[in-house]
Order: C-alpha cells, then structure tokens, then sequence
C-alpha cells in the first residue's frame, strides 16, 4: 500500500444517459435517465467520494494513508471501492440499522468494518473519536458534506450537457439523503458554471422517503431543522440533517422543488423500474422514480402547461443506483406494496 502512479485512472467513470420511452409515455414528457448505477461502486456515490480520495491520495503520493469513512452503506462502498482503485486501505463504520448484505458487500471488498450507533450521525461520532483520532495516517471520508465530494457529484451535470447537445434540461430530478448530489448538481446548473444554453438552467427537484425527509422538514419550517430520528426503509436515505450547502440550495435555487413519497411508492417503483428499464436499483434510488408513477412529475414541474407544452419538456432523473437490493427484496415489496400506485 502506499503507492499513487502518475497514471492512476479516476475511481469513477462517465456513465450512460439514454432516453427511456416506457417512462416517458407514463409521464407524458421525455425522460432521459443518467445511469448512476453503472458507477463501479453501483451508485453516484463514486463520484464524490471517489474525487475527495483521489485528491487526498495524488496529495500525498508515497504516504501510506488510511481512509475512514461512516455511511449508511453506498457511501462505504464507495469509499471501499475507491481505496481498492487507489491502492489503499479502507475503514467504514455503519449505522446498526445498515443491512447484512451491504455490510457483506463492504469486507467483501476487504474494508475493515464497525457497526455503532443507531444513525449516521452516532456512526459518524464513533469514527472520529475513536478511530480516526488515533491514527496519523488516516483520512476522514465524509459521506456528502464536502467541497470535493459535492464537485465530484457536479461532473454529472458537465455529461448531460455533452450528452444531450442541443437539447434544453428543463429539470433534474434526484434522490437527497445528506444533500451531497443535490449539491454537486446545484453547483452544476449555476448560472456562471452551467455549459448549456445561457439563460435556461435546469429547475432541480429534490425527493426524498417520508420518514428520512429532513430536507423536507426543513423547507416546510423554514428553517434547517434535524429529525428526532429515521423511520423510513430507505436506510441511504437516512441523514437526520441535510447539510448546510443543502439548506442553503433549497432556499437560493429558482425553481427550486422539495417533495416527498411514501416508502411503499419509492419500493414499488423499484419494483416497476425492472419491467419498464430492465434496472435494478433500492429503494433509496426509486424515491426518484416514483415522482413518473406518482404523477408527482408532472404536478410539481408542469403546473400550468398544456399537455403540448408538458409533452416538450426533457427531465433528467438522476438513477442514483445502490446496492441494498436483491430479487428476494424486489418480490417482498411486491407482495407488500403492491398497489401503490393504483390511486395514481
């Protein structure tokens, strides 16, 4: 371990954005989805994880630093993922509500692995006082509250723009637990950043789960507010507090939107996301979908257009992609959820 060559390739790749006309006949308007899951950890998370230790490691090229990271699961992947790209070594500390399989998945990838506290935050605590503290070597990995982390997640937007030349984004659609990539892509659509037409930024819509909705809190108080706790199945999703980049991006982006669905929605759409995408992705990731199956989409970013109009607008939705998911999981939500969207 220790070792950085010149040549080192980024722990993340550009991924596809394609045109998806089973979620565009349902929404009425044309969908195109960034596949965030074909990221090699199977999520965004990549990104800007993948930045901040790439830059913690080209910084230091013959120490041998050790990563820490706390996260409720794609995060750590993430970071383990990375450490292996980078040639270094791996930390993670997960919430006790984290599942058996992302904890297999993270020391199957030979990261070092803890289990404390009942949230992020409890896990986060842990990790810097007890771990990190006590090694010179390490790095600290936060999951999204970062300046590397959130220009990491920004790439996105720099794709879209090259991958729908000549198309106007009207809006970009995404998943927030922490706030990190809804932060990167507000960094990306601002005015003086943004590559596309001048003058036609994108409108950002922010989902989250009822029960991990602490952007959503916030909004609705005024004010940046903490959850007492979690109670959402989407653990990914589970930041009790959004940043305070997120806050500040849900008060000072035009346009901008905060919504939530129900767990049994964001299940269901994972569950309808592999007939209509042939993608599998949790239930963190199909809180986005959700909002095409929902109705929501249209409510919240077409209100006042003709269905001519609507049927103009190109919407991104960020598949944000996770790996707490599995076909046993897929049919457990169908049995358990399965008429979610009937009143849609």
């Amino acid at each position: 371990m220790g070792s950085l060559d010149s040549d080192t390739k980024k722990p993340w790749i550009q991924t596809p954005c394609i045109a998806s006309a089973p979620l565009s006949r349902i929404a009425g308007c044309n969908i195109f989805l960034k596949l965030e899951n074909h990221q090699p950890s199977g999520s965004f998370k990549s990104r800007g994880v993948g930045n901040l230790m790439f830059r913690a490691a080209a910084a230091a090229p013959g120490a041998d630093v050790h990563f820490y990271c706390s996260s409720g699961g794609n995060a750590g992947l993430a970071c383990a993922t990375s450490a292996i790209a980078l040639n270094r070594k791996a930390t993670i500390v997960v919430p006790m509500i984290s599942s058996p399989l992302m904890i297999s998945k993270l020391r199957l990838l030979g990261a070092e692995v803890h289990q404390v506290g009942e949230n992020w935050p409890q896990a986060d605590r842990y990790l810097r006082e007890e771990l990190l503290a006590k090694d010179p070597a390490g790095v600290y990995v936060p999951p999204f509250d970062h300046q590397h982390v959130w220009d990491g997640a920004s790439t996105i937007v720099d794709e879209l723009v090259s991958q729908l030349p000549g198309s106007d984004i009207n809006a970009i659609v995404c998943s927030v637990g922490g706030g990190g990539l809804l932060n990167g892509l507000a960094q990306g659509v601002e005015p003086e950043r943004w590559q596309g037409t001048k003058g036609r930024e994108p409108r950002l819509m922010a989902v989250e789960t009822r029960g991990a909705d602490s952007l959503n809190a916030s909004v609705l108080a005024g004010e940046h507010v903490t959850l007492p706790g979690i109670t959402s199945i989407a653990f990914s999703l589970g930041a009790t507090r959004v940043s305070q980049r997120t806050w500040e991006v849900s008060q000072k982006t035009p346009g901008f939107r905060s919504v939530t669905v129900s767990d049994a929605e964001a299940a269901m759409a994972t569950v309808r996301f592999v007939d209509d995408a042939q993608l599998v992705v949790e239930v963190a990731c199909g809180a986005t979908i959700a909002t095409v199956y929902n109705g929501m989409l249209r409510k919240q970013l077409g209100s006042g257009m003709s269905d001519e109009e609507w049927a103009k607008q190109n919407i991104v939705l960020i598949v944000c992609g996770g790996s707490n998911i599995t076909l046993e999981m897929l049919n457990g939500y169908r049995e358990k959820f399965g008429d979610a969207f009937e009143s849609a």
